[in-house]
């Protein structure tokens, strides 16, 4: 059976009738123990899953989805990858997780179709370009690729957009990041659990957690449709669901659930080659390989469930876009749907062992999840591994003096008897927050945007930051 995808093995496949693939990912039956469980086969469980086998040697393992691999969240975004942000902290997480989107396809031996198309973010006023200026030169501070767009810019990378005098959202300019671009979120799914399989890891599906079992205050092991599986490590990467499982293992998480949705176009021909955001519509815009335009918007305010949003919020997520391509007036929609994201107070993902020993959490992601999957390779790099360091944290927002602070979150405490040399809050400071501010204290006094022009601010300006996520 042919295992390994490349060019030789596509064309020997086709002279043999395409009868010799070995399957993707096998499909055993669960077994009674594992060595570690992982609740959720989206992308944050299956890369779980896929680094713990590769990095840690820990084969032994199970991902246990309720319905199909990648048919939550990971199935249901916009497909963006960026790592544009203003704080450090943020940066530093999704900076590391964009590096190696751009060879994962070459690490699962899977084409997940990354394309760095760029991201323009636009700015429709001249506060809107001030801001964008500060933003810019925060984000080369984080050592981020980024630049400032005048209008003419603009123009030339989204000639399509409506520039009319009579336009709602007039452009002034913008910020880029030309890396910034998009994956093919099923390919990423599939990638993850075809590796993850290779090395041993038993993909299981239709598999629903009911309960979880509990013996002597530990986690041992969870409850299914398919029987009771044990182990002596559970984890939880469900997103918008985690609630409803940590309400299941007797504790409460600060995490809303909401519904953000997005829709797809007919397919038509390349139009647009890139990925445009505009803050004040709320929409961002981008083409498939398919043709097919994939547009999102911001949440919809009210917690759900629902993988289907509502109609006011796709209503006026589709006059945003009108209003910046009323070209697109005439196009039909195809598909509409919406993933339920995880919003914590914070913004801050939550990551480390849960109230309950022997119970791990990684969720809190909101609608940055997808662009953040390929980071929990840099667990062991930055001594933050999910299953070897057993404290949670969150980093919290700097104070006025500048310190950043890091803290474990009132919801998920160290759980007694735990080793408190794991991740102290030392450790925490310099992977997420002195480390990114060295390179922002060596910058010069006085920064200028990549893009020549009269929007320039000083180092001195740049506020204070702490952790956002979007």
């Amino acid at each position: 059976m042919t295992r390994h995808y490349s060019a030789l093995s596509l064309f020997k496949e086709g002279v043999a009738g395409q009868t010799g693939w070995e399957k993707a990912w096998r499909s055993p039956e669960p077994k009674p123990r594992y060595d570690a469980v992982i609740v959720g086969g989206g992308g944050h469980g299956l890369a779980t899953a896929y680094y713990l086998a590769k990095n840690h040697g820990l084969t032994n393992v199970a991902v246990l989805e309720k319905g199909w691999i990648g048919g939550g969240n990971t199935g249901r975004n916009t497909t963006v990858v960026r790592s544009n942000y203003f704080y450090p902290e943020s940066a530093a997480i999704y900076g590391l997780a964009h590096g190696l989107y751009k060879r994962l396809s070459k690490d699962l031996n899977y084409n997940v179709m990354f394309s760095a198309r760029g991201i323009l973010t636009l700015a429709h006023s001249e506060a809107g370009m001030e801001t964008a200026a500060r933003s810019v030169n925060a984000i080369q501070v984080n050592g981020i690729d980024c630049e400032l767009f005048s209008i003419e810019d603009v123009r030339r990378v989204v000639p399509i957009y409506n520039f009319g005098p009579d336009a709602r959202y007039p452009v002034y300019g913008g910020t880029w990041q030309p890396s910034g671009g998009t994956a093919r979120h099923d390919a990423v799914a599939w990638g993850y659990a075809r590796a993850a399989s290779r090395l041993g890891v038993d993909i299981i599906q239709n598999c629903e957690i009911s309960d979880f079992i509990i013996e002597n205050g530990r986690c041992r092991g969870v409850v299914t449709s398919r029987g009771a599986i044990r182990a002596e490590r559970t984890g939880m990467a469900v997103a918008g669901h985690s609630s409803v499982l940590a309400a299941k293992a007797g504790f409460r998480l600060p995490v809303n659930s909401y519904a953000l949705q997005a829709c797809v176009s007919e397919p038509v021909k390349p139009i647009i080659d890139t990925v445009v955001i505009s803050p004040d519509t709320g929409v961002y815009v981008s083409q498939s390989d398919k043709g097919e335009l994939v547009i999102g918007g911001a949440l919809d305010r009210i917690p759900s469930y629902g993988q289907r949003g509502n109609l006011p919020v796709l209503e006026g997520v589709i006059a945003g876009m009108l209003e910046m391509f009323p070209i697109f007036g005439q196009l039909k929609m195809m598909r509409q749907w919406a993933g339920i994201v995880d919003v914590v107070p914070d913004s801050s993902p939550i990551i480390g062992e849960s109230p309950l020993p022997g119970l791990f959490l990684n969720c809190g992601w909101g609608t940055g999840g997808f662009k953040a999957l390929s980071v929990l390779r840099a667990a062991r790099r930055k001594r933050v591994s999910l299953w070897r360091r057993g404290r949670q944290f969150a980093a919290r927002r700097r104070g006025r003096d500048g310190r950043a602070l890091g803290r474990l979150s009132p919801y998920a405490q160290q759980p007694e008897g735990a080793d408190s040399r794991d991740l102290d809050a030392p450790d925490l400071r310099r992977v997420l927050c002195d480390e990114p501010r060295q390179r922002q204290s060596q910058g010069v006094g006085f920064l200028r945007a990549r893009r020549r022009g009269a929007w320039r601010m000083s180092a001195s300006r740049l506020a204070n930051g702490g952790c956002d996520i979007d």
